[in-house]
């Protein structure tokens, strides 16, 4: 058999719905933070039979494409966010979306199954790490008795697997931040979402998520927010309350890659 009767042609089988309308801010891993999103299933796979079971399991599992990522063929290495941006590992090694095949795979908690007209069948999750409109390849239910190993070695995530930065939000931008969102932002914003080799505690960084821009800083190991804009168009951002302007210095919309 010759290695073109080998390769697969993939259906995108469902989109996903989440907070995260760029790279930028997305956490790294699934898991990390309680964020929300919902999986809209493809007219063709709206039946609900393919559904039938489903909800006897608490998570399950989500592969999907990095479909925004741009790439030109792939390299054997990749630069660990993580690590700094300087030290290389092997590209199997780590979840870096650049790979042969820009596939991702996360584990989700299955909140509940809701019948929505005119969607079918809508799949409620929590612990996301896709962008919004991600396409889905294939859904699988989490195995506890299988997919569960206490002796599992980290590789080099062991390093750095308790990361976090203190984060502390003023009374007058946290008013801002609709309460439903407070706590997942928290957690985000707590894996420290920057460039691991930015350090300059000046730099004031915009991310985007659940229809605002937070503004924030990093100085040592604690994280302030200095702002909360609206986006009601996902581009433009208009001060929420409080009103008052700010003197941003810089602002840095880059979009790393997400994974370790």
């Amino acid at each position: 058999m010759s290695m073109e009767d080998t390769n697969l042609s993939l259906k995108v089988i469902a989109y996903i719905r989440t907070d995260f309308p760029e790279k930028f801010g997305i956490p790294r891993q699934s898991g990390l933070a309680a964020t929300r999103g919902e999986i809209i299933f493809e007219q063709e796979f709206r039946h609900p039979e393919a559904l039938r079971g489903l909800e006897a399991y608490s998570y399950i599992w989500l592969i999907w494409g990095f479909s925004k990522v741009v790439q030109k063929g792939w390299a054997p290495t990749v630069r660990p966010p993580r690590l700094g941006g300087n030290r290389r590992m092997g590209v199997f090694a780590t979840r870096s979306p650049f790979r042969p095949n820009p596939l991702g795979l996360s584990c989700v908690k299955l909140e509940r199954i809701e019948e929505r007209k005119g969607e079918g069948y809508v799949l409620h999750v929590r612990g996301a790490d896709l962008m919004d409109g991600t396409p889905i390849y294939d859904i699988k239910p989490y195995l506890p008795y299988v997919d569960c190993h206490s002796d599992a070695a980290g590789g080099f995530t062991e390093q750095v697997k308790d990361y976090s930065l203190q984060v502390e939000i003023p009374d007058k931008w946290a008013e801002a931040i609709p309460e439903e969102h407070r706590e997942a932002l928290m957690q985000i914003l707590a894996q420290d979402p920057r460039p691991s080799y930015q350090e300059d505690p000046q730099r004031i960084y915009g991310m985007g998520y659940a229809g605002m821009n937070i503004r924030f800083q990093v100085r040592g190991r604690v994280l302030t927010v200095c702002g909360v804009y609206e986006c009601a168009d996902r581009t433009a951002s208009l001060p929420i309350r409080p009103s008052a302007a700010l003197d941003f210095l810089s602002v840095d919309t880059a979009t790393p890659s997400k994974q370790p």
